[in-house]
């Protein structure tokens, strides 16, 4: 068991999400950055299906009520076990009572927090990951307890470290396909598209990243019709808005561009005056 002693900025229980309840107005939801909590679930030799936390921008504590293996990947937010840095990427052994905690931010916006098989929180709809009006919490809170198996821990640590490539963390480059209505765009409107550096506006969250430039905006409106994690859409003011995890699974906005599923992850690591610029695949 782990319990929450500070829950921070905004800490979830996230997996792969849920696939298939599109038609009943469901979001895929799951980890943002899934090449991250990918990597801290592989370390432990978990399943990539192993729930875990997610871990906006730190300030969150927790206690370990049992003995584990965990591993955090992702953004670095200066972690500690009772007050002694911990390497990212790495398997760490956990003892009874441990505290785990996180301080300044080096890099990034999100981290993941993994333990070994995975936390073992209730199953909606197929998925553990938190969301509104699905869970009976979309967001963790100081008091909470987390289920985790409680097996027997061989203490000993690894000092194996996977270096993960800094791009992911540092590169503004946005891969993406054409949407759906792209050819609507005319031949400036597309120069505009790939020339500019975009800049992050503070209307960021799980659902959707509004972007601050504008695109002039002249295609005729579309029917309300699906979209998905990664979809661009334009609005009628001319912003951008790429959609994220918990994204609705309809919209009446055309959708310029589709992001690809590595800078999905890539842009979930980004804040606030972050530069990006879209790269036509």
């Amino acid at each position: 068991m782990i319990k929450v002693l500070k829950s921070g900025f905004y800490t979830t229980i996230q997996d792969k999400g849920r696939v298939g309840f599109a038609s009943l107005g469901v979001p895929v939801s799951g980890a943002m950055d899934s090449y991250s909590s990918d990597l801290a679930n592989l370390i432990l030799n978990n399943s990539l299906d192993c729930a875990l936390l997610e871990i906006t921008l730190g300030g969150c504590k927790f206690q370990f009520l049992s003995e584990t293996k965990m591993c955090i990947s992702g953004g670095d937010f200066s972690p500690t076990i009772n007050s002694q840095p911990i390497l990212l990427n790495s398997k760490i052994s956990i003892q009874k009572n441990d505290i785990l905690s996180f301080g300044k931010v080096n890099f990034g916006v999100r981290c993941y927090a993994a333990v070994k098989g995975g936390i073992l929180s209730d199953i909606k709809l197929g998925s553990r990951s938190l969301f509104k009006n699905i869970t009976s919490n979309f967001l963790l809170k100081s008091g909470d307890y987390l289920p985790i198996s409680n097996l027997k821990i061989d203490l000993e640590t690894s000092r194996t470290l996977v270096k993960v490539n800094k791009n992911h963390f540092e590169s503004k480059v946005i891969e993406c396909f054409r949407g759906p209505e792209f050819n609507t765009l005319d031949i400036h409107q597309r120069k505009i598209l790939f020339e500019t550096e975009f800049s992050i506006s503070k209307d960021i969250n799980r659902m959707g990243y509004k972007l601050n430039e504008i695109l002039e905006n002249n295609i005729p409106s579309i029917l309300t019709t699906a979209v998905l994690p990664g979809t661009v859409q334009l609005t009628p003011s001319g912003k951008l808005i790429v959609l994220m995890r918990d994204c609705q699974v309809t919209g009446g906005y055309p959708r310029v561009l589709q992001v690809s599923e590595a800078s999905i992850n890539r842009l979930s690591q980004k804040m606030t005056a972050d530069k990006i610029q879209f790269v036509l695949q």
